[in-house]
């Protein structure tokens, strides 16, 4: 080896091993490591940069963690003056091969704790040309940690994932789980394999919703990384801001996708969709770019399982499932053309159409709901115009039976404040059109997410003002109140100034929790104070209802 190669494989090496006695000793120091992690570093890289102003030698950065595009959290040291002597040939044939071998060395039989190296280690070097970078790279690989790991993965699926409730398998496990299913290293890459044991998990884990969600954040976001990392850098450059765009490479840049490979990117799209359903769309372009006849099918007709078009005489439907898309175009302004289109969707949803669907809808009549804070989505105006027809309530319910579900969302809307559990729009004008449909919205009520969703808050208002008060609205009124989330205010105007109200209210709490009666009492009087106020100012009987009342507001 030349002498300026050694030199600069010395001060490299020194770094190195001084870098990784430091987290090696962090890395001791953190609670026991989990079951379904080999170990925790997996990438190295070594760059040399030429100084930006002219002066010195430049200077050698160290990574420890792949870094993102738009960070720089390297270790910066200075090089010698050996660098103006190290060609290309010698870089390749004299220090990365000794780089290598070292490296190798204390990946397989280093000093370090077992946990401190993952089963495979990347690593890269780089040397600024100035008008190009010399780049190599190699992935080192401990066969017998990935066994083993592979060998702990089909134990935690039999224990934790495959056998019957109360067992779950530890919340720290599920980022470490998802990744290994998509791992080929250690897991077959096949939808058929992986799909199971996602659903698997997502049914034992639905009753604890928040647990839910976030193994559904883990799969959406084990899927991108794959594909962002692994998949699509072979076929496509970054391009557009921030690197959100892809460009496909040249012909003689990109090898041909292998078939079951480019399936299960059209299988992580669909996962990842569930919660950014414009990435699913985006990979599915991406797939149909890169000669998949099934994303194209996909993009332009769904599955195939759903009746994709519907010409009726007086509207035009149109339905997607992969893309959880429902095209709506009004052809006449009358009652029967949002009947043939209301006809379409609760078909669609007997085949179990995605409930969550998004709906384009085109029309030159625009009506919404009497509720401030609704999204005015084109989802809001197509179930504002049907509800200007009496005689369409019926199927109006029907849909709304059909469409509620707990935890889902339309897609009407950026998730957030204002997403909507599938069917709301419909209910909520039911039950301010007509009082035969109240035991619709109740239960609606009990069926909504009221930790995730909030537009159901201010329903109590627009109900009085609708319907006004009487004893026999109080049930129905009662579970609005109840399906209010926990930062709702109170209502605006809910006089409980009669006996038979106070009477009526009663009734309705009397079985009910605590809780649950404090959440009532709190949305029609505010505070116990103003409570207390109104038994003052209350003659009896009134006052001897309202004193139970407050009995209960403590």
């Amino acid at each position: 080896m030349t002498q300026a190669a050694e030199a600069f494989l010395q001060d490299v090496w020194q770094q190195i091993t001084d870098i990784y006695e430091k987290e090696n000793e962090r890395i001791g120091e953190l609670p026991k490591g989990r079951k379904l992690q080999a170990g925790i570093k997996d990438y190295l890289r070594v760059a040399w940069r030429k100084p930006k102003l002219g002066g010195g030698y430049g200077q050698f950065h160290i990574d420890v963690y792949e870094p993102f595009d738009w960070s720089d959290d390297s270790y910066k040291f200075e090089a010698g003056p050996y660098v103006e002597e190290l060609t290309d040939e010698v870089l390749a044939n004299e220090f990365f091969p000794a780089l290598l071998e070292r490296m190798n060395r204390i990946f397989m039989d280093g000093p370090y704790a077992p946990r401190f190296f993952d089963y495979r280690l990347e690593l890269v070097f780089e040397f600024d040309r100035g008008e190009s970078v010399l780049r190599h790279s190699r992935v080192l690989r401990n066969e017998a940690k990935r066994l083993e790991l592979k060998q702990r993965l089909e134990t935690f699926i039999q224990t934790k994932i495959m056998s019957d409730l109360p067992v779950l398998p530890a919340r720290e496990d599920e980022f470490f789980f998802a990744r290994l299913l998509i791992n080929p290293d250690v897991f077959e890459q096949k939808q058929e394999k992986v799909d199971p044991l996602i659903r698997r998990l997502s049914e034992k884990l639905r009753s604890n919703r928040e647990r839910a969600e976030g193994w559904e954040s883990e799969c959406a976001s084990a899927f991108r990384g794959w594909a962002e990392e692994r998949f699509l850098p072979r076929y496509f450059h970054r391009t557009g801001n921030f690197g959100l765009d892809w460009a496909l490479k040249e012909a003689g840049e990109r090898e041909e996708p292998r078939s079951g490979e480019l399936e299960f990117f059209i299988y992580a799209a669909q996962e990842i969709g569930i919660k950014e359903p414009d990435t699913r769309q985006q990979y599915l372009e991406l797939a149909a770019r890169l000669g998949s006849e099934k994303a194209e099918r996909f993009l332009n007709e769904g599955s195939g399982r759903f009746e994709s078009l519907r010409k009726g005489s007086m509207f035009q439907g149109k339905a997607n499932d992969i893309l959880q898309t429902i095209d709506v175009r009004i052809l006449s302004e009358e009652e029967a053309a949002y009947g043939e289109a209301l006809d379409y969707i609760i078909d669609l949803l007997k085949q179990r159409f995605p409930k969550g669907y998004k709906l384009a809808f085109k029309s030159k009549e625009k009506h919404y709901l009497p509720l401030k804070k609704l999204a005015k989505s084109q989802q809001h105006q197509f179930f504002g115009n049907a509800l200007r027809y009496p005689s369409l309530y019926p199927r109006l319910a029907a849909y709304a039976e059909l469409a509620m579900e707990e935890f889902a969302w339309y897609g009407d809307v950026e998730p957030g404040e204002k997403s909507v559990m599938p069917g709301t729009y419909a209910v909520f004008g039911l039950g301010l059109y007509s009082d035969a449909y109240f035991p619709l919205v109740e239960k609606y009520m009990e069926l909504v997410d009221s930790e995730h969703q909030s537009m159901q808050d201010d329903y109590a208002d627009a109900f009085i003002e609708a319907h006004g008060l009487s004893a026999e609205r109080m049930p129905v009124l009662v579970s609005i109140l109840l399906g209010s989330g926990e930062s709702a205010k109170p209502a605006k105007n809910i006089p409980i100034d009669r006996p038979e109200l106070a009477d009526a209210l009663l009734a309705e709490l009397e079985a009910k929790e605590d809780a649950r009666r404090e959440t009532v009492l709190y949305r029609i009087f505010g505070s116990s104070s103003k409570l207390a106020q109104a038994v003052k100012k209350a003659s009896p009987p009134l006052k001897d209802k309202l004193e139970r009342l407050l009995a209960w507001y403590r």
